[in-house]
This record gives C-alpha cells, structure tokens and sequence, in this order.
C-alpha cells in the first residue's frame, strides 16, 4: 500500500500528469458522445441540480454547475497566482514582466484577427472571437515537460508568464464582452460583499475561511447580476493576504494555492474537460472542417497565436523595450509561441459563453481540439529539437 502511495505522490509531481489527465477526460468524453454512451452523457450533463435557501434558490444543469461553479475555483487559483506574480514573482518589475506582457498581446490579438477574418460579415459567429486567444497553463506546460525535461528554468517561467498574462487578458475579455442583461440590484448586493473583503485584508485577518465564505456570497450575487460568475473568483483571490501573521509565519495566499492546486488540476480542470469536450463526430467533413467557426479557431490557435507572440517579442527586443532571457534561444521561444496555442480549456469555456447553439459548439470543440492539437505538435517538436540543439552545443565540463 506504502508503495502504491508513494507512486502515486511521484505522479501528482509530474508537471505533464494534469495535461495527461485532461487528455484522457476529453477522450473519454469524445468516445461517450460518439457511443451508445450519447443519450446518458447528454442526460447526465442536462440533469438539473437545485441548491435552496428558504425562498432563494439556484437551478442549473449539471453543466452549468461545472462551468460556473468549479470553474471559478479555477479562476480563484488563477487570481492567487496572478497576485503572486505580481507582488513577487516574474510580473513585479517591468523588466521582468515586458517579454511576457508583449507576447502575450500578440499572442492574443493575432488570433483573434484570424477567426474575425473568417467570420466576418457573419453576426452569428463573429462573436466567437475571442475564443482562439487563450492559451491552457496546465496543458502548456505539461506538454514543455514532455517535450523537454531539460529545458532551462526560464524557459518554463517565460511560458508560465505569458499563459497568466494570458488567462488576465480572458478575464477582463469575459467581463467586457460576455455579460447578459445587468441585473443592478444583484450587482449592488456583489459589490457590498467586495467591499466586505476589502476590510477583511485592511483589518489584518489572516484566516482564509473568512475570504471564502464571504467570496461564496460574492459568487452567488455575481451569477445572479448577469457577470459572468468566475470572475467572483479572481476578485476574491485579490483580496488574500500574502503576509502572514508574523515574518515566520506562512503566507495564507501560498498556503491556498499549495494547497488548492492539486484540486483544481486533477479534479476541477478533468471534469470540466469532460463535461465540455464531447466532441460529436456525426456529420464532420472536410467540409465542415473548413467552414468559419473551426478554420478560424483552428488557424488562430496554431497560425495566429505562434505569429502573433512572435512578432511582438521580436519588436519588443529590438526596440529594447524588452529582452530574451540569457539560456533561452529564440528557436525555444518559437516553440513555446506554439504551445500557446493550445487553447483547450480556457478556449472551450469562452466558446460556452459566446455560443448557444448546440451545432455552434460541436464546431467550438472541433476547432479547439484540431487548432490544440496541432499546435502541441509543433511546439513539442520545436522545443525538443532546439533544446537538443542548444545542450550539443554546450562546451563540455572542465575535466577535475
């Protein structure tokens, strides 16, 4: 038992084991559409869940709760780790963060582009634009991993930069942009619970159930205001205390994302991937391969996103405005521009907000995983080649 444990401990460390696992939900979610597993899958996901407080209650489909509720744990642990980034980490100086924040404006406007080409002149599709300008951290880096285990630290921070960058920019794109009618009452109701927080931090609380608890009922006025409720998420992470209650003391803000990485990555993140990535096969065509929705998904990620982060970076370093880290060769970096274009989650979610249509989204999904899995190929290759590469060049040790 002892044995089983400790491999199972060895498996959690993997960086590329959460990109396996979300692999392995969006399999088993594109066999169980494509089965006679169909009609449970789509009842499963269609049944209705209720939550009731005396006169107040939530209904959704299961789907909903997945897509609104678990994933804004997700965004919680993304606000965590944008707020780490910012106050401590790669974006807390502008030296630091400039490479990063200019790839990743390229790295999201380029894709965009692309998918607006395609759809122009459509008002049905054309709001699906955002959905090839995210990138998946948990896939992106899981797949640096496999590609090369040996590839420098900054290589990986530099990709882990952008992809929050990244995830910063989905966010304040599904604030603006992916809202239904406002209910002002709710909103009113969200920001006094915001304001609540507020005082939480300034009133020194160190505790993190406060902060939850408080958070959960920011969440619920949230989803009920017409925002999109994950956003309730990030902001509430914004609000944990990085210091803690003495200089020896550990920080609640890396307790929490210690601890609720593990959760998010191998439980939240698979279960979304399952619930989202059933991919019907009925009916798929060149044809229908190459209509708007999944071409201008599909080249944003693979074409638009590598050529955009690219294409910023290089004008960054050349006006000096930014520079390429020491151990980090611009054949590395075009092939982490490609991992960038593995959208998956964040793009399946953002595809969920700006379509109804059930036909929509199966072109969603197979845009997504085409445009994903074609852009893990080239980038695992880029790297692994370059990597190599670069370790042949290297002078050998001085002998003792």
């Amino acid at each position: 038992m002892a044995k089983i444990v400790a491999r199972m401990q060895d498996f959690l460390r993997l960086e590329s084991s959460a990109g396996l696992l979300l692999i392995l939900a969006a399999a088993l979610a594109m066999i169980a559409s494509n089965t006679a597993l169909a009609a449970g899958y789509d009842g499963l996901l269609s049944t209705m869940v209720s939550i009731q407080v005396g006169a107040y209650d939530i209904t959704k489909p299961l789907l909903l709760w997945i897509n609104d509720g678990l994933m804004a744990v997700f965004f919680f642990l993304v606000g965590l780790e944008i707020k780490r980034e910012v106050l401590e980490g790669e974006l807390s100086t502008f030296d630091k963060a400039s490479l990063p924040i200019f790839a990743a404006i390229g790295g999201m406007a380029a894709p965009a582009l692309v998918y607006v080409g395609f759809n122009w002149g459509n008002p049905e599709t054309i709001s699906g634009w955002a959905i090839p300008a995210a990138t998946d951290i948990a896939f992106a880096l899981g797949f640096l991993a496999l590609a090369a285990a040996r590839a420098p630290v900054s290589l990986k921070i530099l990709l882990l930069a952008i992809a929050i960058i990244d995830d910063l920019g989905a966010i304040a794109i599904i604030a603006l942009f992916y809202t239904a009618n406002l209910s002002l009452t709710a909103l009113t109701l969200a920001a006094i619970g915001i304001v609540a927080l507020f005082a939480l931090n300034r009133m020194g609380v160190k505790s993190v159930t406060p902060y939850v608890l408080v958070g959960a009922v920011v969440w619920v006025f949230v989803l009920k205001s017409g925002v999109h409720a994950t956003l309730a998420g990030v902001v509430t992470a914004l609000f944990i205390p990085m210091a803690g209650k003495s200089a020896k003391a550990q920080s609640p803000l890396h307790g929490l994302e210690h601890s609720l990485h593990p959760w998010v990555a191998f439980m939240v993140l698979p279960v979304f991937a399952f619930a989202n990535a059933g991919l019907s096969f009925d009916g798929i065509t060149v044809e229908a391969m190459l209509s708007p929705v999944p071409l201008g998904i599909a080249l944003g990620l693979f074409v638009g996103k590598p050529v955009g982060v690219l294409a910023m970076s290089y004008l960054a370093t050349k006006t000096g405005l930014a520079r390429l880290p020491a151990d980090v060769s611009w054949a590395q970096l075009a092939g982490v521009a490609w991992l960038t274009g593995i959208g998956f989650t964040m793009s399946l979610f953002i595809g969920g907000l700006a379509f109804d249509s059930a036909a929509l989204l199966n072109e969603v999904r197979l845009g997504v995983i085409a445009g994903s899995i074609a852009s893990a190929i080239a980038g695992c290759s880029i790297i692994a080649a370059a990597t190599k590469s670069t370790r042949s060049r290297s002078p050998a040790p001085a002998p003792a």
